[in-house]
């Protein structure tokens, strides 16, 4: 049976934390906020697919690859959307998660709101637009299913290799 599919990396709870106080300063108005439970790093989106097949998949293409430091910092809009931006080296570990191909180039982000009255999140976006968060280790790719509204709930993890000092 299928189901809607995406790989994520998740944010750190420090990171987390750091960016729930960041977003204190944002307007709250007509923005429906995404819960920072809920907060993630698409790296692949698969739409219905077999999730037994799609982590097999993932097992075997993100098998070796190492972990990543990686960082909340920045923000943007897309139409109806407020973003933060991502600093990390993170389009291997995209392109290794084989997503269905996407005329748009990857740009990492982690949606923070949604414009619920036609309003403009640009104006919105300049209060984050110096915001540089705690950077963080991602040490695994979380298979998720999407459900109605913005939740998710992880399937799978697949841990990325940590470098021992």
């Amino acid at each position: 049976m299928g189901v809607r599919l995406f790989s994520a990396l998740v944010p750190s709870a420090e990171a987390v934390r750091s960016l729930r106080e960041a977003l204190d300063d944002v307007p709250e108005a007509g923005l429906r906020w995404t819960p920072p439970s809920q907060w993630h790093i698409t790296l692949g989106f698969y739409g219905v697919d077999d999730p037994q097949a799609r982590a097999g998949q993932l097992r075997t293409s993100l098998t070796g690859l190492p972990a990543r430091e990686v960082r909340l910092t920045g923000t943007g809009t897309f139409p109806g959307v407020l973003w933060v931006g991502v600093d990390g080296n993170l389009a291997d570990l995209a392109t290794a998660t084989e997503a269905k191909a996407d005329e748009r180039p990857f740009r990492p982000h982690l949606t923070v709101a949604r414009n619920r009255d036609r309003l403009r999140p640009e104006s919105l976006a300049d209060t984050l637009a110096g915001y540089r968060g705690p950077s963080w280790t991602a040490t695994e790719v979380v298979l998720c299913a999407s459900e109605p509204g913005p939740r998710y709930t992880p399937i799978e993890r697949f841990g990325l290799v940590e470098h021992v000092r």
